[in-house]
């Protein structure tokens, strides 16, 4: 099955000591994303389809912060002459008031070509087509593979927005007790995680009252970076690899 040529990342983001493995795996891909946006910006077929695209500001940033400054400036400069054509092309479009019956115009084609920018990322594209396919792959692998349902079992649970996308997709995914072993241990693992870290937070709190000054910090001193990935997958600047 295709799904046996994911098994490997997925199993190595589930064996990590992460607060989710999800992030991890995204994370992953996101950065082979990124090389292999820059690594074909002399490959026509690849530059036609980034020229029409474009970036989105976090991963034209993370471009940006990369070392290869030649290569995105041929990417930037052919996307602008891209836009300037297409625009070029848009303007002399009759833009039609808003009808007695409707509040709002008909969108132009400008409109709608200026919508469709501001929503649009060639590394993004990269990345949500392999995050999909990891996705289906943890549900093959709890499927298949007892010692994957073990590790799964024991995992420090996940952020909250893929806690939510692994609940949703369960049910296209899974049927019968296995699915019904699969949201138990999602749901616990999810709030016993939460819980965990939250406790962590709320003694990293106690730790600035002078009556716990001379307790030990036990796993609160990082908390707060744990906490953020807990609630929205984000890693800090300083802990990222």
């Amino acid at each position: 099955m295709k799904e046996k040529l994911y098994t490997i990342p997925v199993n190595d983001a589930f064996h990590e000591d992460c607060e989710c493995p999800v992030c991890s795996m995204y994370r992953s891909i996101e950065q082979d994303a990124l090389r292999f946006t820059m690594s074909g910006y002399m490959v026509e077929e690849r530059r036609a389809e980034s020229d029409k695209v474009g970036f989105c500001e976090k991963h034209l940033r993370s471009l940006y912060a990369g070392e290869d400054r030649l290569g995105l400036a041929w990417m930037v400069k052919t996307h602008m002459d891209h836009i300037i054509e297409e625009i070029e092309g848009r303007q002399s479009e009759t833009v039609k008031a808003a009808s007695f019956f409707k509040k709002k115009a008909e969108p132009s084609g400008l409109a709608q070509y200026m919508d469709y920018l501001g929503h649009s990322c060639y590394v993004c594209d990269k990345i949500n087509a392999m995050f999909e396919r990891y996705l289906v792959t943890i549900f093959y692998l709890y499927k298949k593979e007892v010692d994957f349902r073990k590790v799964y079992g024991e995992s420090k649970g996940f952020c909250t927005e893929h806690y939510r996308m692994l609940y949703e997709m369960a049910p296209t995914q899974l049927g019968g007790e296995l699915l019904q072993s699969f949201i138990k241990d999602t749901n616990r693992l999810y709030l016993e995680n939460m819980k965990r870290v939250r406790d962590d937070v709320s003694w990293f709190i106690s730790k600035f009252d002078y009556r716990f000054k001379d307790e030990p910090w036990k796993n609160a001193q990082d908390s707060i970076p744990r906490a953020m990935i807990k609630l929205n997958g984000i890693l800090p600047p300083e802990n990222k690899k």
